[in-house]
């Protein structure tokens, strides 16, 4: 097992130098990809993309690069929304409970109310209180929402962030600081049947600092996404 860990992460080590040494990287980064899909080599093509897919294709070739597109690094920020979230979720638990208890409440007094204005007016106290409830209620499922989104956000950044830096996990990696170079590729291949068909590969490289060490973290291409066209 150690034998088999020590090679995937000298793999990525191999990679990443062939992708520094490139002007282009998306060349050798989709050069390799192809080059494992070609030899059924799930294990490489798992280092290269998040989510791998199998081309049958007999040759490619690069049709457009879009610029590099560098901006800050999100994962940090998205972190803060989640926790802010959290706790706005967590505080809204409460007035929540005590809002389906005061429709409860009213309800069992209407139950007990003896005369006809007694009934009325306990109605009305129901209707009252449960339209307030259904409020609070409705705000309550809104914060959710927005919380759930935020979780996953976060996480999904979390993971390609790892994968581009070559870990599995990191303590305090949503601490981290720094900046996301970005690029769209898009292959034209020709597959062995004969069919042309395009793809769009989403390509990411980060650039991190670990403010609690001030150590420079840099990541490598990777492809965290890819699309047929057509």
């Amino acid at each position: 097992m150690r034998k088999k860990s020590f090679m995937v992460v000298s793999l990525v080590a191999f990679l990443f130098v062939l992708q520094s040494c490139s002007s282009k990287p998306e060349q050798a980064l989709l050069k390799n990809y192809f080059h494992a899909i070609s030899l059924n080599d799930n294990n490489t093509m798992s280092t290269i993309a998040l989510e791998p897919i199998t081309i049958d294709t007999q040759s490619w070739d690069i049709t457009n690069v879009t610029p590099d597109k560098i901006e800050p690094a999100t994962l940090a920020e998205l972190n803060k929304k989640e926790l802010e979230f959290k706790k706005k979720l967590e505080d809204h638990v409460g007035p929540t409970l005590d809002a389906k208890d005061a429709v409860d409440a009213a309800k069992e007094e209407g139950d007990t109310a003896r005369t006809g204005g007694a009934k009325a007016a306990a109605k009305k106290k129901v209707d009252d209180l449960q339209a307030k409830y259904d409020q609070v209620f409705n705000e309550h499922k809104e914060l959710q929402r927005n919380y759930n989104e935020a979780k996953t956000a976060a996480a999904r950044e979390e993971e390609i962030t790892a994968f581009s830096l070559g870990v599995r996990s990191m303590a305090n990696i949503r601490d981290l600081t720094g900046d996301v170079d970005s690029k769209e590729v898009t292959v034209r291949a020709k597959e062995k049947s004969g069919t042309v068909k395009s793809y769009k590969f989403y390509l990411r490289q980060y650039t991190l600092k670990d403010p609690a060490s001030n150590m420079n973290l840099k990541g490598r291409w990777v492809i965290v996404k890819t699309e047929a066209q057509g």
